[in-house]
């Protein structure tokens, strides 16, 4: 090899990124050999990530729970093994269907050719994936794309150390590295990793980090997915039974201390049920959780950044005069940062409550006068990833689901329609870019190719110059027919 193109090895790199770019050029050489796998193949790779997700169950709900502090056993087998498994059979049982061309019409004047879309692997597909549900934001992407009959690199979040070891480990007992390998390391290998050809690139995590990630993935032209976030609103109506709507909101809400990227982030209710929304939130919290402190039920904050930043929007929300209420004990604030269930009643606009994304068990409970204010106030900032109604009016149902633009809804309840592998699960605007889950994952990690099948017996010759009075006669009769 010339020495003007030989690979010289920058001293500077870290493990992770030399891991990285070798993992890399090993999955696109790959890709180039066997660019289309069959359906055999995909299937076989879709069951090993069954196997290895339910083989290294207990070891994934121990490493979580280190890398948290604690991390409820049952949040864990529920968010990250169920919804997982789910999610890939839900692809299993699926692709065949998904993998078939689709038949498209063609028009009668370009008859008897035919028109298909034909799905085609990308390649090599890069997947960031967050601390907050490291295993099913890490795999459930993953099927999809070895779905769609791609490569996949992961690169885990270096907060999640255990889970994310764990991982490689796993996938690297199930799969060969040239179909699917963990890189793990610090923000180095995250960055590189950001700036690396993908094929396709998908990150879940803040808008803030997402608007980095897009810039870096542009100067290669990598098509991007953004799984983002933002503040999320639940919306009472007055025809809402408080009861039920408190008890969906508090668990919405608490569920892994809030740190979910579709939870609840603020409450608008009726100003006259102000009061009694906040006392069955209350109650509803005390019910699932009496003691925090004392039960292995309730998540801890992942890191002491975090759990300092919650600290502070609430003390924020005390200094300027704002009503506090705090559900639960505050025993377990440290070493277990475990925070309660805190309310932050009618905070100004412009309060950093109302300002950032909260990310953890901070709920802010705005009184509004009717459904007009309710939807100014929901419209004025940016698109959420998520948003909640609660009511029994179909049609203020309606009028709200119409006037709101977000990434997806659930009515009467929170977070379930992230589980339904039939819906996408997107954000929109700066709640993000693109969608994935069941057939919307397929379609997302494959090139759907447009291929038009000429007939043998077609004569598009004499529509070729030099065009002649023949030509003029085929025109005059394909514009009377279209």
């Amino acid at each position: 090899m010339p020495a003007d193109t030989a690979h010289v090895e920058n001293p500077n790199q870290t493990d992770g990124e030399r891991e990285l770019e070798r993992l890399f050029a090993l999955q696109k050489n790959a890709y180039k050999s066997a660019p289309y796998p069959s359906y055999e193949e995909r299937i076989a790779n879709l069951d090993r990530l069954i196997r290895l997700t339910e083989a290294n169950e207990e070891n994934f709900i121990d490493a979580i729970s280190k890398d948290f502090g604690n991390r409820a056993r049952h949040e864990t087998i529920i968010a990250e093994i169920v919804v997982t498994v789910s999610g890939v059979k839900h692809a299993k049982g699926n692709l065949k269907k998904w993998v078939r061309p689709r038949k498209v019409s063609t028009p009668l004047h370009m008859l008897p050719a035919k028109s298909r879309i034909e799905p085609q692997p990308l390649g090599v597909i890069g997947i960031i994936s967050p601390w907050n549900y490291p295993l099913q934001l890490a795999l459930a992407p993953t099927a999809a794309a070895l779905a769609a009959g791609n490569r996949v690199l992961i690169k885990p979040s270096e907060l999640t150390p255990h889970l994310s070891e764990a991982l490689k480990n796993a996938v690297s007992s199930e799969f060969d590295e040239a179909v699917c390998a963990v890189v793990t390391g610090g923000v180095e290998t995250g960055q590189a990793f950001t700036e690396t050809p993908f094929d396709h690139l998908l990150f879940t995590g803040s808008t803030p980090v997402g608007i980095r990630v897009a810039q870096a993935a542009a100067k290669n032209l990598t098509p991007v997915t953004l799984e983002l976030g933002g503040k999320s609103p639940a919306i009472i109506d007055k025809s809402a039974d408080i009861e039920k709507a408190a008890r969906s909101i508090a668990h919405g809400k608490m569920m892994n201390a809030g740190q979910t990227c579709v939870a609840p982030d603020y409450v608008l209710t009726p100003r006259d049920q102000r009061d009694k929304i906040v006392s069955a939130i209350s109650e509803s919290a005390r019910t699932m959780f009496p003691e925090i402190d004392t039960t292995q039920d309730y998540t801890s904050i992942i890191s002491d950044r975090h759990f300092d930043r919650l600290i502070s929007l609430v003390e924020d929300a005390k200094k300027n005069g704002t009503e506090v209420v705090e559900v639960g004990s505050s025993n377990a604030l440290n070493p277990q940062r475990k925070l309660p269930l805190t309310m932050v009643i009618d905070p100004p606009k412009d309060s950093a409550v109302m300002q950032e994304e909260i990310f953890g068990p901070v709920l802010p409970i705005i009184s509004i006068t009717d459904e007009n204010e309710a939807l100014d106030f929901v419209n004025e900032r940016d698109r959420p990833l998520a948003l909640y109604w609660y009511g029994d009016d179909n049609e203020a149902r309606d009028r709200v689901l119409q006037k709101t633009v977000s990434g997806g809804v659930t009515v009467n309840d929170t977070l379930w329609h992230v589980a339904q592998e039939n819906l996408p699960f997107g954000g929109v605007g700066k709640s993000g870019i693109g969608a994935y889950h069941g057939a919307a994952g397929f379609e997302t990690f494959s090139h759907m190719k447009p291929v038009f099948y000429q007939s043998k017996f077609a004569n598009a010759s004499l529509l070729h110059p030099p065009y002649t009075e023949k030509a003029d006669k085929i025109l005059s009769f394909v514009r009377k027919i279209l």
